[in-house]
């Protein structure tokens, strides 16, 4: 351990030597939070800080209304002022949920088995999420600037099944 022995040093030098130490510590304090920080952003513990990486589902988003986004998606399978639900083809089905006023407030793809162009959970976070032992993911982070919280579930085994959920905060 490192001593300093103040009587070798004037009043002053010593003034200086423990000015110089608080200095010090305090800049290296600063700089482990700060590092801190950075590394919490970039693993999506802050997001709300973040802006989502993926806000939209074949062009349509949160707070669309009704008649735009069925421009969009095209004639629905079963429509109603509540929900819409398309199917595209037989991989791939997408539920729209609207507010009393008629805008959107949840999205939600679903991807089976053998669907092509299926979204990772980096593309939807930016970052790869980590899968269990069994292959699944589960992932769900809060945007509150955006107004809305994201989802992403992947089920386990070979025919997985792949949900993106956008929905708004409510």
């Amino acid at each position: 351990m490192f001593r300093i022995n103040l009587k070798l040093f004037s009043k002053y030098r010593a003034g200086l030597a423990l000015f110089g130490c608080i200095a010090g510590f305090s800049l290296l304090t600063a700089t482990a939070a700060q590092a801190q920080r950075s590394k919490a952003s970039l693993t999506n513990n802050t997001p709300e800080d973040n802006q989502p990486a993926f806000h939209e589902l074949r062009g349509v988003h949160i707070g669309m209304l009704a008649d735009e986004a069925r421009k969009k998606l095209g004639t629905p399978r079963d429509k109603s002022a509540e929900q819409d639900f398309y199917v595209f083809n037989d991989n791939e089905a997408l539920q729209v949920y609207y507010d009393k006023s008629g805008a959107v407030i949840t999205l939600s793809v679903d991807f089976m088995s053998g669907a092509n162009g299926v979204p990772t959970s980096k593309d939807v976070f930016g970052l790869e999420s980590e899968a269990k032992a069994d292959g699944s993911i589960f992932k769900r982070v809060d945007y509150p600037k955006a107004g809305y919280w994201i989802s992403y579930s992947r089920t386990a085994g070979n025919d997985a099944t792949t949900t993106i959920t956008i929905q708004k905060i409510k």
